[in-house]
C-alpha cells in the first residue's frame, strides 16, 4: 500500500500528475486544488496518497495534506460518490470549508461541484454530518448543535443567509462571533460581530 509519494514532479494534465520517485514514474490523480499546488515541472513534491485497488487497475490519488487525503476517504464511503466525484468536490470546496458547509448542512456549496445535483449534495451532507464529529469541527461543532434548534445563533445564521450569504459562509462567521462572544451573546450582537467577520 503506497501512502505517499515524495519525489520530482515530471508532468501535470487536467486530473492527474507523474511524479518520479527514484527513476519511476507514477501517475497520481488529484483534485484541482492540489495541482494548483504543485510546482513547475523539475521540482520537488510529496502527496499523501490513497491507494485503490481493484481487478482491473491500481489507481493512485493524491493530496497536499493529509486532511483532503481524509475528507476523500470519507466522501467515497458515501453511495454515488466515486473517487472521481470525491476529487472534483475536493477541487472546490478545501478540507475546512467542507467542514464547515457539512456542519453547516449546506447542500448548495456542494452543487457547485461538477457531477453534484441537489439530491446528491443532500445525501452527502446527511450521511456525513455524523461522522464528521466534534473533534473535527472544533469551536464549530456547539454552533452545529445550536443551529438544529431554534435560538439566537440559528436566528443569527439565518438572518446573515436571508442578507444574501451562503449558509457555509454564514455558519462559519456565527460560529466566530459566539465563540468570541460567548453562548449567551444576543441576536443583534452575532449578527453584527457575523458580519464584521464575513466583511474581515
Amino acid at each position: 500500500m503506497i501512502a505517499k509519494l515524495t519525489g520530482v514532479l515530471d508532468s501535470k494534465t487536467a486530473d492527474a500528475a507523474v511524479v518520479d520517485v527514484g527513476g519511476v514514474g507514477y501517475l497520481v490523480f488529484c483534485s484541482a486544488r492540489t495541482l494548483g499546488r504543485l510546482p513547475a515541472g523539475g521540482g520537488a513534491v510529496s502527496l499523501f496518497v490513497e491507494t485503490h485497488v481493484r481487478e482491473d487497475h491500481i489507481h493512485l490519488y493524491g493530496f497536499s495534506d493529509a486532511a483532503e487525503r481524509e475528507w476523500f476517504r470519507l466522501l467515497t464511503t458515501v453511495q454515488g460518490v466515486g473517487a472521481k466525484l470525491a476529487l472534483a468536490i475536493l477541487g472546490i470546496l478545501s478540507a475546512p470549508e467542507l467542514t464547515q458547509a457539512i456542519a453547516a448542512q449546506d447542500r448548495a456549496s456542494l452543487t457547485r461541484a461538477s457531477g453534484v445535483g441537489p439530491k446528491l449534495g443532500a445525501r452527502i451532507v446527511a450521511e456525513l454530518k455524523d461522522k464528521i464529529g466534534a473533534a473535527a469541527l472544533g469551536p464549530v461543532a456547539a454552533v452545529a448543535a445550536a443551529t438544529e434548534a431554534s435560538g439566537p445563533v440559528a436566528d443569527a445564521v439565518s438572518a446573515l443567509v436571508n442578507l444574501g450569504y451562503r449558509r457555509a459562509e454564514a455558519f462559519g462567521a456565527v460560529a466566530q462571533a459566539s465563540k468570541r462572544l460567548g453562548s449567551s451573546a444576543p441576536l443583534d450582537q452575532l449578527i453584527r460581530a457575523g458580519l464584521k467577520e464575513l466583511s474581515a
